[in-house]
């Protein structure tokens, strides 16, 4: 019975739309599995006061509504206001969204790339997925879609939104975006077949390593063992010497992959449990004594675009004070959602438990707090070429213990030296600092 983590999201719904696995991502077919047993309260009679309120209500509808409506489209829009009324992550998938849900489990969609949710009855982005139309156009966590081709989205349904953004791939919307209380802008983007590759790697500077890990996908935990095996062939083998784990915008995925990342940087202890009414809902999770990462220092990047499964990451290296967490507080998902297929090709998405990090703590509705909250910010540099120093005077005396001069024009990235990750990216070289402080005071 697959388990996932992550807010709702158009992308689920829209495999065609918002290009994105975002949102549930197991990578294997759902299997079938039977219903749950009653439990509890649930055996109690059925509401028969309330059954005949029901059939009354469908009865006048069916007499008095102004045009004609069949009895399964009044039966269907009922089972999907019981879950629509449940929480904001409970939904009925019809057959082409439970198609379109398994499909995604792939890794390729067409779409956007974005995850989203709704908040005051619009659309909010919840995060873009990277090297998507989505984040290529600069779209950013927190933004409202106010407007889809022109048309309000207030008061829309998810299902009614991700119906107006689907589309073929290279078909172009309009989406209309609100920022931080700012004036409306519009973006276009062109839909796209989008490959979402979950897990990134690169050395930085010196011998740190950079881990980007964008959703949890089915081998996302391979990916990060390798990821990391080749980080260290790239340092000449040796240990490195720090690394970032940057899990911004992530927003989850599947929660066995969560448990096999975060695996990679503990040797024991409880990673993740989680607690719910039906069978197979109360998991605990625990580290092997393996360590991927030889126990180097580690830094954690989040933001409020880390849902999910990145908050089940975070959490557990933050609870065993394993590494530091930098960044702002997280989206603050703490329920576990499990796919139950109908007999009818349809499906239930159905939140069904929540999971608690390794000291007890719930993040419902409230996000991991970064040990060290860093915003986010736009670098500027000032140029230090111009200032005349010692070096630049003619005439000048030499190191006394031999060392070459460094005159003004000497400073600065040299020739031809290709961007990096952490030029333009403020928390990221902010994470990088303190890997180097700490090995400072580590004497490394």
């Amino acid at each position: 019975m697959p388990q996932t983590f992550r807010p709702t999201s158009l992308a689920l719904v829209l495999a065609l739309l918002i290009g994105s696995p975002a949102l549930l991502a197991s990578e294997k077919p759902v299997a079938k599995v039977a219903a749950p047993a009653p439990m509890g309260d649930d055996k109690a009679p059925l509401p028969l006061e309330e059954l005949r309120t029901f059939a009354e209500v469908l009865d006048r509808i069916k007499a008095a509504y102004v045009e004609p409506v069949d009895d399964k489209t009044l039966l269907e829009n009922a089972i999907k206001g019981m879950l629509s009324n449940l929480d904001p992550h409970s939904a009925y998938l019809e057959p082409e969204a439970y198609a379109e849900l398994q499909e995604s489990t792939s890794g390729e969609f067409g779409g956007l790339g974005i995850e989203v949710g709704i908040e005051d009855g619009f659309i909010k982005i919840i995060s873009p997925i990277d090297d998507t139309p989505a984040s290529k156009a600069g779209i950013q966590p927190g933004d409202l879609i106010i407007k889809i081709d022109g048309q309000p989205t207030k008061g829309l349904s998810m299902t009614e939104a991700v119906d107006k953004m689907r589309g073929k791939a290279g078909s172009k919307i309009l989406l209309t975006l609100v920022r931080e209380g700012g004036q409306p802008f519009d973006v276009e983007l062109q839909r796209a077949v989008i490959k979402v590759k979950s897990v990134k790697s690169q050395l930085l500077e010196g011998h740190y390593g950079y881990l980007r890990i964008s959703q949890f996908q089915v081998n996302s935990g391979e990916e990060v063992g390798k990821a990391l095996a080749a980080l260290k062939k790239q340092n000449g083998g040796k240990k490195l010497s720090g690394i970032v784990l940057d899990l911004r915008n992530n927003p989850g995925g599947v929660l066995q992959a969560a448990v096999e990342v975060t695996d990679h940087f503990l040797k024991k202890g409880l990673i993740v449990y989680t607690k719910g009414r039906i069978a197979n809902s109360e998991l605990r999770f625990s580290a092997d004594p393996a360590d991927a990462s030889e126990g180097v220092p580690l830094v954690v990047l989040i933001n409020g675009g880390s849902a999910s499964a990145s908050e089940i990451v975070a959490g557990a290296l933050q609870d065993h004070k394993r590494g530091v967490l930098m960044g702002t507080d997280s989206f603050g998902k703490g329920s576990v959602q499990t796919v139950l297929p109908l007999n009818n090709d349809r499906a239930l998405k159905l939140t069904t438990a929540l999971y608690f990090t390794p000291n007890g703590r719930s993040i419902q509705a409230q996000g991991i707090v970064p040990d060290i909250e860093v915003s986010r910010a736009k670098i500027t540099r000032e140029r230090d070429d111009e200032n005349f120093k010692e070096a630049d005077l003619a005439g000048h005396l030499g190191n006394g213990n031999g060392g070459a001069d460094k005159p003004s024009n000497g400073k600065g990235k040299a020739a031809g030296q290709s961007p990096r990750p952490q030029d333009d990216d403020f928390q990221l070289s902010q994470a990088l600092n303190l890997l180097k402080g700490l090995s400072v005071t580590r004497g490394e």
